[in-house]
């Protein structure tokens, strides 16, 4: 039962019932009801509250104004009218255009998110597996070196069931039905290791083709061309996608009497056939037009294909396509006892690491500093998917570094021949994969140590000196003092116009809650640039995940709100980006929100910009001035 339950009770009889509420979410300071019926909503209690600040009615939405805590205030709520606090409001209008690239980063990260934490401890405890091991602690045929790569490889091994929960919550499929593709695509006799391993192929599609593709076993006569699907990403995330659409059309179309069962069993078969007859032949023709691109490069120049291989690897490893080149390597190590084609990928892991450890040595931001700390770790033994996933694919620029690095010290490896002749460690550890057995020859291992450094340095150098934490630099670039002791409350304080603009009265806002002084005094602002900056040296208290308003607690007290644009939470984030998040030390002048002016007023919203002293009955004083630069300042004291 949490702090406001009680409120929470009496707001939600207030409204009707629970059973009055159509859907509900919050803004930065209100609740927002869509009702079945806003004539059975009891406006005068509501207003009478002493936890409710007023009652409004815009856009379709009952507006219960509660203040600066309406995020506690939203989750007692849900509790009591059972709703899921985590449920995201669906939005049937246009959603913003992306470049294909940065939809699947926005995607995939969206989609790993919930994850990461679990996939940097799997992540630590198979680098200290490894590790372990060569220091003699124990053998890697031992229990102990079983029972710790169980613990850890089961996260990598189960992916795809893991990101099948994940993928269902971001698409709206069930969410079990979405755990059940994962697992179907890690079931052991659908692998192609285990069909190869025990049966010879019926018959080769394409064959004398680079398209050559053994055929397992057949659906109804219709070939079914297999891979490797644990810990794979895509295939999983494309499988719940289109899950998502046959649920839809089932749910329509299945009387409610039997749809609890014949919903998900018809999305079930039909995602998954589609997935292994259409998704899985476009992977296996993709990974072997791959494969045979770089052979064809390599035998133009080593030195050009060892860059493509470094630079691609980990893009490759994305999307599940270095699996066309994995089985040429064996094949090379078979059959000539090594191999060169697919070596200039070693660097990748150790340029991904060094990227992340600059990262961490830049950013001011604890939560990126702790969650670098694991990445490295695991990188640094071979593992980089929490690297990845967690850190640079989402920044997107350390990720393309990471690949530059990795090209740099792949075109190196290429030049120099590197030879594997084992298939062995990885990581640090992998190093041994390139002793000759035959002469104990070190120098391949050496080779392979200085394309380490040179991946390292390049990617620590490129991140360091390229990549800007934005949302931890103040205007000028200068570090936050963090460390800086706070003001004493009473004291003046001036609070700058946090948007270049027109001053208005506030009373001039469409919005009772701001017009009246509901929220707060203070000013309101006709936008001329579409960015937001901090007005005071303070901490952001209150950021929501749409970035259309800010709450900063100045250092001596003054709690000021920056809501940009009316009703604009209904853009559920479109045309915002914020460069802070909640608990962040800010300085006066810090870029803290970009949002598109055209954009929003396009689509029908008004960009008028309240900024109001929330605790304005904490001051004696609250007047609007004049800065030597013309802007307006609010003055309390």
């Amino acid at each position: 039962m949490g702090k406001y339950h009680d409120l929470a009770e009496q707001i939600v009889k207030d409204v009707g019932g629970k059973d009055n509420i159509r859907s509900l979410s919050h803004c930065i300071t209100r609740l927002r009801f869509k009702l079945k019926d806003e004539s059975k909503a009891n406006d005068d209690s509501l207003k009478n509250n002493p936890g409710v600040v007023t009652v409004m009615k815009s856009g379709g939405q009952y507006q219960v104004v509660i203040g600066n805590h309406v995020p506690n205030v939203y989750t007692d709520v849900c509790e009591v009218a059972g709703i899921s606090a985590d449920a995201t409001p669906s939005d049937d209008g246009e959603k913003e255009k992306m470049n294909p690239f940065d939809a699947f980063i926005d995607l995939v990260s969206g989609i790993f998110q919930p994850i990461l934490g679990v996939l940097c401890a799997a992540g630590m405890i198979k680098g200290f597996n490894a590790l372990f091991v060569a220091l003699g602690w124990y053998s890697n045929a031992g229990g102990e070196y079983l029972m710790l790569n169980t613990i850890g490889d089961s996260m990598f091994y189960f992916l795809p069931i893991l990101l099948g929960y994940t993928s269902a919550k971001k698409f709206g499929v069930k969410p079990f039905v979405g755990m059940l593709l994962g697992a179907a695509l890690c079931y052991p006799s659908i692998q192609l290791s285990t069909l190869s391993a025990s049966a010879e192929p019926l018959y080769t599609l394409f064959e004398g083709t680079f398209f050559a593709s053994p055929v397992y076993f057949t659906f109804f006569g219709i070939p079914i061309i297999t891979m490797d699907y644990t810990s794979t990403v895509v295939p999983v995330i494309l499988i719940c996608w289109v899950a998502s659409y046959f649920q839809k059309w089932f749910t329509k179309i299945t009387p409610e009497v039997v749809a609890t069962f014949l919903v998900p069993m018809f999305t079930l078969l039909c995602s998954l056939i589609l997935g292994f007859m259409v998704f899985e032949p476009i992977a296996t023709f993709l990974s072997n037009l791959i494969s045979e691109g770089i052979l064809y490069v390599t035998n133009l120049s080593p030195l050009i294909a060892g860059a493509i291989v470094g630079g691609f690897w980990q893009v490759l490893v994305i999307f599940g396509l270095h699996w066309g080149l994995i089985p040429i390597m064996i094949n090379n190590l078979q059959t000539l006892g090594f191999d060169t084609l697919v070596q200039p990928f070693y660097g990748a892991t150790f340029a991904q690491t060094a990227v992340v450890l600059a990262i961490f040595l830049k950013t001011r931001d604890k939560k990126l500093k702790d969650l670098c700390i694991p990445a490295m770790i695991s990188g640094f033994f071979g593992v980089t998917e929490p690297a990845i996933y967690g850190v640079t694919l989402p920044r997107k620029k350390p990720f393309y570094f990471s690949c530059i690095a990795s090209a740099i010290s792949g075109a190196f490896y290429g030049a120099m021949h590197l030879t594997g002749y084992i298939n062995g460690g990885i990581g640090i550890f992998g190093l041994a994969n390139f002793i000759n057995p035959a002469t104990n020859d070190l120098s391949g291992m050496m080779t392979a140590a200085i394309g380490v450094v040179i991946a390292m340095v390049a990617g620590f150098l490129l991140t360091f000196f390229f990549w800007k934490p934005e949302p931890l630099k103040d205007v000028n670039d200068k570090p936050i003092d963090s460390d800086k002791p706070a003001q004493k409350t009473g004291e003046a304080v001036t609070i700058e116009q946090p948007v270049k603009g027109k001053v208005v009265p506030l009373s001039e806002v469409k919005d009772p809650a701001f017009s009246e002084g509901v929220l707060g005094k203070g000013i309101a602002i006709i936008p001329e640039e579409g960015m937001v900056t901090s007005p005071v040296d303070g901490t952001v208290v209150a950021l929501l995940p749409t970035s259309h308003a800010i709450g900063i607690r100045a250092d001596n007290g003054a709690e000021v709100l920056i809501h940009v644009g009316m009703d604009t939470v209904e853009l559920d984030g479109k045309y915002f980006q914020a460069f802070v998040q909640n608990g962040d030390k800010v300085v006066k002048g810090q870029d803290l929100i970009a949002f598109d002016i055209d954009k929003i007023k396009a689509a029908g919203y008004s960009t008028i910009t309240p900024v109001v002293i929330t605790n304005s009955a904490d001051y004696e004083n609250i007047q609007e001035n004049e800065s030597n630069n013309g802007a307006a300042v609010i003055v309390v004291a």
